[in-house]
C-alpha cells in the first residue's frame, strides 16, 4: 500500500460518505488523491476536503482507475455491482453495507478488536452493522477475560439509520403535534415522534428481524466465538444521532462489577461514564459526533449466572460506519 493513498469514496453525498470526508480531514489520512463518487443524481456536487472543492463523479466501471482503497458506503446492490470491479482495478474496498459481512472469504473488522484479520483479505474488508459493532466496543474486553457465552439485548436506535427521510419525518411530526395538526407518515409504519417501534428491517420466519439475527451472527464472526448466542430486539426510537443498547452477558468465569469496570477502563476506543449517584450514564445525545463509544449502568445481572448488565450508548455513524471504515483504512496502510 502506498504511504498516500488514493482514496475514493462510493456514496460520497450520503450521510455516510459525508462522514467518511470529515473523518478522513480530522484524523489527517494522508491520502494523494480523493475521488468522490455518487449517482448521476448527485454527479456534478462540490464537497469540501480540507480547503479543497472535489467535484462529484458518477460512479460508472471506470471510476477505480489508480484508486487504491475505496470506502463504499452507497447500498448493497451498489457494492455487489462494483466492488469486484474496483478490486479487479487493484483497489481494496472496504464496504460498509451487508453485502460481504458473512461471506467467509471476507474479514468482517472491528479494528480494536480483530485488526489481524485485515491481513487475510482478498481485496474486500467488510464494516459491521453498527448495533453490532458499538455493542461490541464494550462487551469483547470483558469476553476476552471472562468468555461471554450469551447475551440478551434491546436496542435504542437512532432515526438517521434509516436516513435523511426519516430525519425530516420525525421533525415533521414533532412540528405537527405541537401545532396539532394530523400527524403524516410515510418511512415508518407507525408515527415515530413521542413513540417506540421494536421494528428494524424485515421480519424473518422466525419472528426476529435481519437486525436483530447480525447481533449474533456478526458477533460470532468478529470474536471468532462460533458458539456465541444473542436474542435481541431492535427498537427505533425518537432519537435524531446515536444508537443506544441494554446488554444482559453472561460469562463462562465469575465475573464482578469492579472487575469489569477496571477492564472497561483501559479498553481502547470506549469511555466509562458510571456513576449514577451523580447521573453520569451514557446518552445518545451525549454520544452524537463522538469517536468513542461510551459504556455505563455497569451491574450484577440478578437473573443470569456469572452475569453482567451494562447500557452501550455511540455513534452509528461513526464507530457503527464511517469512522470504523477510516480505522480500517489507516490499519491497511500500517501493514
Amino acid at each position: 500500500m502506498k504511504k498516500k493513498p488514493h482514496v475514493a469514496i462510493v456514496g460520497a453525498t450520503g450521510a455516510v460518505g459525508v462522514e467518511m470526508i470529515r473523518t478522513l480531514e480530522r484524523r489527517n489520512f494522508p491520502a494523494g488523491k480523493i475521488t468522490l463518487l455518487a449517482s448521476a443524481r448527485s454527479a456534478g456536487k462540490t464537497l469540501k476536503y480540507h480547503d479543497e472543492e472535489i467535484t462529484v463523479a458518477e460512479l460508472t466501471d471506470q471510476s477505480f482507475k489508480n484508486v487504491d482503497i475505496a470506502l463504499f458506503s452507497a447500498g448493497g446492490d451498489i457494492s455487489r455491482a462494483f466492488a469486484s470491479i474496483a478490486v479487479e482495478a487493484g483497489a481494496v474496498v472496504v464496504d460498509n453495507s451487508s453485502a460481504f459481512r458473512m461471506d467467509p472469504d471476507v474479514p468482517l473488522v472491528v479494528p480494536e478488536i480483530n485488526a489481524a484479520d485485515i491481513a487475510g483479505h482478498h481485496g474486500i474488508i467488510a464494516n459491521p452493522n453498527c448495533t453490532t459493532a458499538i455493542t461490541l466496543m464494550a462487551l469483547y474486553p470483558l469476553h476476552a477475560a471472562f468468555t461471554v457465552t450469551r447475551i440478551f439485548a434491546s436496542t435504542y436506535q437512532a432515526v438517521s439509520g434509516t436516513g435523511a427521510n426519516a430525519i425530516k419525518e420525525l421533525e415533521q411530526q414533532v412540528s405537527q403535534i405541537v401545532k396539532r395538526k394530523k400527524v403524516t407518515r410515510s418511512v415508518y409504519p407507525h408515527q415515530i415522534a413521542f413513540n417506540a417501534l421494536p421494528h428494524v428491517d424485515q421480519f424473518l420466519n422466525s419472528g426476529y428481524t435481519k437486525e436483530e439475527m447480525k447481533m449474533e451472527n456478526e458477533g460470532r464472526k468478529i470474536m471468532h466465538h462460533p458458539g456465541f448466542q444473542a436474542s435481541v430486539t431492535c427498537v427505533r426510537i425518537p432519537v435524531y444521532r446515536a444508537h443506544s443498547v441494554s446488554v444482559s452477558a453472561e460469562f463462562e468465569k465469575p465475573i464482578t462489577v469492579d472487575e469489569a469496570r477496571r477492564i472497561l477502563e483501559a479498553a481502547p476506543g470506549i469511555d466509562l461514564i458510571d456513576n449514577p449517584d451523580s447521573n453520569e450514564y451514557p446518552t445518545p445525545l451525549d454520544q452524537a459526533e463522538k469517536d468513542n463509544c461510551a459504556v455505563g449502568r455497569l451491574r450484577k445481572d440478578c437473573a443470569l449466572q456469572n452475569g453482567l448488565c451494562f447500557w452501550v450508548a455511540g455513534d452509528q455513524l461513526l464507530k457503527g460506519a464511517a469512522l470504523n471504515a477510516v480505522q480500517i483504512a489507516e490499519a491497511l496502510l500500517k501493514m
